[in-house]
């Protein structure tokens, strides 16, 4: 069903709440004709188990009726339908930015396409796909706050999330900033909201949504910790991971994401989730 403004407000994110670098080369390394064949053990088990994320609107959330849906539910359920003939052929667990990774390498869930970016400390750990987008982060702050750019958070307290990306990069980056790391999106946002935080840094995905329906609030507009996003799999698990590959490669050839990112997203914001999905990776600026 399609994704209405309404979905979009701040009282969903507040109850539910990286085409990336993959260049037109990449994707052509991958034709989408050549999908591989399907692994035996998904074959066996004839249903895949994908962990996605349930309060990141357009990525993957719950509606209104307890659905799951976004943009990377639509991709799990793509892959059910080539890999084993029905879209039905997936079941969704819920998975946080704490929790993803565990609940792969505890076998909870086949792969993960739940917001994942690509780091040096994960690759440490699990194996990614090639990239289907690239990501970025951002701040919001209240709109008249004399924040105005990511060294004025100098002394300032952070909102975030528990092993976020965004967490890590101000421990290694701006250590002297204090970060509220919480469970979950809803409760990094609610904090912030309630002025137990100077600001909020996330996603810019999630935040152009926070800004656009929040007339107290604003981005700081300085991207940072630009990077890939992809599907996370087990450790030697290549088969599937190469099957996932190629499945990428087909989406992008079959100009599936721009469709899914009309049917998630409000045209006012649209632009940007398309760029992320059809559009090289910019230049990191901090």
């Amino acid at each position: 069903m399609p994704f209405s403004s309404r979905l979009f407000s701040l009282s969903v994110l507040g109850r539910a709440l990286a085409l990336s670098c993959v260049s037109l080369t990449g994707i052509a390394q991958v034709h989408a004709t050549d999908l591989p064949p399907v692994p035996d053990e998904i074959k066996e088990a004839g249903q895949l188990r994908a962990g996605v994320r349930c309060d990141q609107p357009p990525y993957g959330f719950q509606n209104g009726n307890g659905e799951f849906a976004g943009v990377e539910v639509e991709m799990s359920r793509q892959i059910a339908l080539w890999a084993l003939g029905s879209k039905d052929k997936v079941t969704f667990t819920c998975v946080t930015a704490e929790n993803r990774v565990p609940q792969l390498l505890g076998r909870k869930v086949d792969f993960l396409i739940a917001t994942l970016g690509v780091t040096p400390e994960r690759q440490r750990v699990i194996d990614f796909t090639t990239p289907y987008r690239w990501g970025a982060s951002d701040v919001v702050v209240k709109k008249d706050s004399p924040i105005k750019s990511i060294k004025d958070l100098d002394g300032k307290t952070l909102a975030t999330l528990k092993g976020s990306v965004q967490a890590k990069w101000f421990e290694d980056h701006m250590p002297q900033v204090k970060t509220l790391r919480m469970n979950s999106a809803a409760d990094a946002l609610q904090t912030f909201r309630q002025g137990r935080a100077d600001a909020y840094t996330h996603d810019a995905a999630t935040l152009v949504v926070v800004a656009a329906n929040d007339s107290d609030a604003r981005l700081i507009n300085e991207p940072f910790q630009i990077s890939d996003a992809a599907i996370g799999v087990r450790k030697n698990d290549e088969p599937l991971r190469d099957y996932l590959s190629a499945a990428i490669a087909k989406m992008h050839e079959d100009k599936l994401f721009g469709g899914w990112v009309r049917q998630y997203v409000p045209e006012n914001i649209q632009s940007y989730y398309l760029s992320v999905f059809e559009q090289a990776k910019p230049a990191e600026k901090l």
